[in-house]
């Protein structure tokens, strides 16, 4: 077959390729040369800088696997290649020490002022007092997010004998203890973090994670970390945070637009700011290339990728019979994933008539997607879905069934977290997935990018109060579902909406004297 390595790759990478398939190396191909040679590819390598997209794909008409040699895959159209059947792979773990070794050189440069002192050097001064600096040890450092990058930075600041605490809601506590981690929630870090670094992947939830709000929170002086992704922190107010001496300085090495033209923290004092080096290391590209060279093998020799990005590959048979209920069990575990508001320590998936003839391994898969796929930059698939599951601490047990009452098919997922147990179903519909039981409610509703649910006690007025607190925000309704036990007991309301829920309305809600709870439920790509 033939390869088209479309950006420079390290040369063990493009030969492991070349024993067994015809390589080409093409970097700095035009967008129109690109296009026009592309139809003649079997494989695709490519870093960052080569953009995807639906119409690069589109004349791709051999195409069976795009390899991104690196982690994110934000140049990749995802949905373009799944539609036109064409894997992607990524190298998500081989620059994992590269990102690990250059958080923690940024953050010794902020503490000892490194960047100062030699600018000030180089311009003729000797002024030694005006760069005392920090010692570590002893000092309190918060990593949001315990992937594989956040543990790496943990096991080596504890090294520096610095106390670590950690955010991720789907790590047990167990599991950090093992990297010397306390888990503690966001706003407890923020406000006992003498170092804060993010190590999270770009979404709904995590974009300006690091806003004007959480910066409040933090310690006066204390020192902020990216290594991550441009967009995780709010460069206007960390810039803002800098110059009026709130936060003791910032260290960033990913922008929300690269090169970083015009970013305010081009100004901002006490800063130290790379481009993107995170896995520009000499072993990190190697490892990167020969990963990325090993997925793309693979699929083209017709077998799963490990680290496969938009979906893992399973048996015509079994495709056919089970890949329509694909959508609906990634929409279970994401849903789950919030609805839950813990680490699901235990999951049970229960398949129920006639997908639970077939091999489920995808469904399962599907639903960690869902469930875990937010908070990781390794994209969950069916080879990695078991492990990634119990590096968190979470057990998934399948279970199968050929009765399904009234439905031809019934999929249920149910979590239990900190003694509760969550359950939620879905079945087909003739337009998709439709969501049919919450926890002990039944009901018949098509899932929504936005859904809001209240648990309240069933009094006159309460659909018309929330109904008009989200109209006076300009939120519309675009569905409603209300399922209650009896007259006057505990109801839940689910709401589907067109637009997102500001926090100040689902506030306003939530303070009502009948409202129990309240979530905000995001199905949509990131959340």
């Amino acid at each position: 077959m033939r390869i088209l390595v479309a950006e420079p790759l390290a040369r063990e990478g493009v030969e492991r390729l070349r024993e067994q398939h015809e390589v080409d190396e093409r970097p700095g191909l035009s967008r129109s040369e690109l296009c026009s040679i592309i139809g003649v590819y079997d494989g695709l390598v490519v870093r960052s800088q080569v953009q995807v997209d639906a119409d690069l794909l589109a004349a791709a008409g051999r195409l069976i696997v795009v390899g991104r040699a690196g982690v994110g895959v934000d140049n990749v159209d995802l949905d373009a290649a799944t539609r036109a059947g064409i894997a992607v792979v990524n190298a998500p773990t081989g620059n994992t020490i590269a990102a690990a070794e250059h958080t923690l050189a940024l953050l010794f440069a902020l503490a000892r002022r490194i960047s100062a002192a030699d600018a000030s050097i180089r311009r003729g001064e000797w002024k030694r007092s005006q760069f005392t600096g920090v010692e570590l040890r002893g000092k309190t450092l918060a990593i949001v997010g315990l992937g594989k990058i956040g543990q790496a930075i943990a096991d080596r600041a504890r090294a520096l004998e610095m106390t670590v605490l950690g955010v991720d809601p789907y790590v047990t506590p167990e599991q950090a203890a093992l990297h010397g981690v306390e888990l503690v929630e966001f706003e407890v870090a923020l406000a006992r973090a003498d170092v804060l670094t993010v190590h999270v992947p770009i979404s709904r939830a995590t974009r300006g994670l690091i806003g004007p709000q959480a910066l409040g929170r933090m310690k006066p002086g204390a020192l902020l970390l990216n290594v991550a992704r441009g967009g995780v922190i709010d460069e206007a107010a960390v810039a803002d945070a800098l110059h009026d001496g709130h936060l003791g300085g910032a260290a960033i090495d990913v922008f929300e637009q690269e090169p970083p033209v015009g970013s305010p923290l081009l100004e901002a004092p006490n800063t130290v700011l790379t481009p993107h080096l995170g896995a520009s290391t000499e072993e990190a590209q190697v490892l990167v290339a020969e990963e990325v060279a090993d997925q793309v093998l693979d699929v083209l020799a017709g077998r799963p990728a490990r680290y496969a990005v938009n979906a893992p590959l399973v048996t015509p048979e079994t495709a056919q019979a089970i890949g329509p209920y694909l959508p609906l069990a990634e929409t279970l575990g994401r849903f789950l994933g919030q609805f839950a508001r813990g680490v699901p320590r235990t999951l049970t998936l229960e398949i129920a008539g006639d997908p639970a003839e077939f091999d489920a391994s995808p469904l399962t898969a599907a639903v960690l997607r869902g469930l875990l796929g937010p908070t990781t930059t390794e994209r969950v698939n069916l080879v990695n879905a078991a492990a990634l599951a119990r590096a968190r601490g979470i057990t998934l047990v399948e279970r199968k069934t050929r009765e399904a009452g009234q439905f031809a098919a019934l999929l249920t997922l149910s979590g239990e977290s900190d003694g509760r147990t969550t359950r939620v179903a879905g079945t087909l519909g003739a337009g998709g997935p439709r969501l049919s039981r919450l926890d002990d409610y039944w009901l018949d509703m098509a899932p929504t990018d936005v859904m809001l649910i209240t648990r309240h006690h069933d009094r006159p007025g309460m659909i018309g109060r929330i109904g008009t607190l989200l109209g006076e925000a300009d939120v519309n309704i675009s569905a409603m579902h209300v399922a209650r036990t009896a007259p006057r007991e505990d109801a839940f309301m689910i709401l589907a909406l067109d637009d997102d829920v500001p926090d100040a309305v689902r506030d306003a809600i939530r303070s009502h004297e009948a409202i129990i709870d309240v979530w905000t439920i995001r199905l949509g790509g990131d959340h």
